[in-house]
């Protein structure tokens, strides 16, 4: 529903409401958020239309606004108007707790296999033995020693081929290597490119830092060409970001041709692309990189977050050049500074002694263990992409994603609404669904059967239990 058309609703809701006014507003904006009818990123109508449409006085609503924006709920700024704040409705569809399982965390499965288990515990072991202490606990200096940058294009040699160190910054977590990116790259009100239905991550840095998020149109192979050109000639973006392997939340992964055809429109249109690659070396034989295909123009960024662990907290940017690169560290430096020696010491020593890859073989083979389980539960309802660790379900025709995320919660299962995802436009009825954060195949298992369930039933005319 557009935002306008909330107006009526809110007029009544605060007709109803004996307490402050301004108050029974932001309950108004609330309930609209936790029900779906505002989506994040949807912009408000001006604050003296409101006031006009709800009968009250432009400092009442304005006074309304500002609360709104305390609770984390709106986002206002000069010039620009007044958005629904990304994550708003974070509540409406987490779960704190008491769920069969939450499907929510995209992160890969814990190696099952008790000889890596004691080969992790031994080899942490290790380090506090070998290493000095004093160091370990420490800061490093800003984008990694050179030993570890080494080992870094080491364990990314697979996708990118052969880079020099000195084009690599080891920072802590994908997030901050974004917004370092994004932040050195793009000015407050500037607009960056990425796909229509893009990672939250991506949409949070874009709220903070003020930037417009262009969605392109994508099929199922991912972003077009054609559409790219369109909206680049309209917009003139500074930055295209996406994920072209196993893209988060779709899966979607784009062919060799779209790879070459969408490098040749940035070159056209002068601008820098930012490659965010969690996933590809979960494949066994992955498709080239951009940063591969174009290393003059491409900055490339993979997580061990999704491939390894969470807990390892470090992300790797390779840069185009000694520009580039000096203007990125300066963002990394703004952002964090530099990671912790320990965490630095545990990767560099997994990819040293080959764990790291042997964790990499592990989780892989567990993931494709998954997605068989799921097809074996789901059948033809969820899309073959293995060993991706998510999963875009398109949803039966009597379900919204928000109608349906809010039933299945009640049933036990926590899952992602579409609207997390989506740039612009009404979000299509689909969820995503992370296989990577059950403890083992047979709580799976329970889970998915649960969710077959779900997807089965029909509610009756008009749900819109929406909490």
């Amino acid at each position: 529903m557009a935002a306008e058309a909330c107006l009526e609703g809110w007029k009544i809701a605060i007709s109803r409401d004996t307490g402050a006014l301004y108050l029974a507003i932001v309950e108004a904006i609330a309930q609209s958020i936790r029900k779906g009818e505002l989506q994040e990123g949807e912009k408000l109508p001006p604050q003296r239309v409101i006031a006009t449409r709800l009968g009250t006085n432009l400092s009442t609503v304005t006074r309304a606004i500002a609360e709104a924006q305390k609770r984390g709920l709106l986002d206002a700024t000069v010039g620009r108007g007044t958005f629904v704040r990304i994550n708003a409705g974070g509540s409406s569809w987490r779960i704190a707790g008491g769920s069969v399982l939450d499907l929510t965390m995209n992160s890969p499965p814990l190696p099952q296999d008790p000889g890596i288990q004691a080969m992790i515990q031994g080899e942490i072991s290790a380090i506090f033995k070998q290493q000095d202490a004093q160091s370990l606990m420490s800061y490093r200096v800003t984008g990694g020693t050179l030993q570890d940058r080494q080992l870094g294009m080491q364990w990314l040699a697979p996708v990118l081929g052969r880079r020099r160190a000195s084009e690599m910054l080891i920072v802590p977590g994908a997030q901050v290597a974004l917004s370092a990116i994004m932040s050195s790259l793009v000015r407050p009100g500037e607009a960056i490119v990425t796909d229509l239905f893009t990672y939250p991550g991506m949409r949070s840095i874009a709220a903070q830092f003020g930037y417009v998020l262009l969605g392109v149109e994508q099929d199922e192979e991912g972003m077009i060409p054609e559409a790219l050109e369109e909206l680049c000639a309209r917009h003139r973006p500074r930055v295209l970001y996406c994920t072209p392997t196993l893209q988060n939340p779709t899966t979607a992964t784009w062919s060799v041709p779209r790879r070459e055809a969408i490098l040749a429109i940035a070159r056209r249109f002068q601008m820098s692309v930012v490659e965010d690659d969690p996933y590809s070396l979960l494949l066994k034989a992955p498709p080239p990189t951009l940063a591969m295909l174009d290393p003059t123009r491409v900055i490339y960024v993979a997580t061990m977050s999704k491939v390894l662990s969470p807990g390892l907290r470090t992300a790797y940017i390779v840069l185009p050049g000694a520009e580039m690169t000096r203007r990125i560290t300066s963002g990394v430096r703004a952002i964090c500074l530099a990671k912790a020696g320990i965490l630095d010491a545990i990767v560099s020593r997994w990819i040293e002694t080959g764990l790291a890859q042997h964790c990499l073989r592990s989780i892989r083979d567990e993931l494709t263990q998954r997605h068989v389980v799921m097809r074996q539960i789901l059948g033809s309802r969820a899309p073959d992409k293995t060993p991706s660790p998510h999963v875009w379900l398109s949803l039966p025709e009597w379900w919204s994603s928000a109608d349906f995320v809010a039933f299945a919660r009640r049933q036990g299962l926590a899952l992602v609404p579409s609207s997390v995802f989506t740039v612009s436009g009404d979000p299509p009825a689909a969820v995503r669904m992370a296989l990577g954060s059950a403890s083992d195949l047979s709580e799976l298992r329970d889970s998915l059967t649960n969710l077959r369930s779900v997807l089965e039933y029909r509610p009756a005319e008009g749900f819109s239990d929406v909490v």
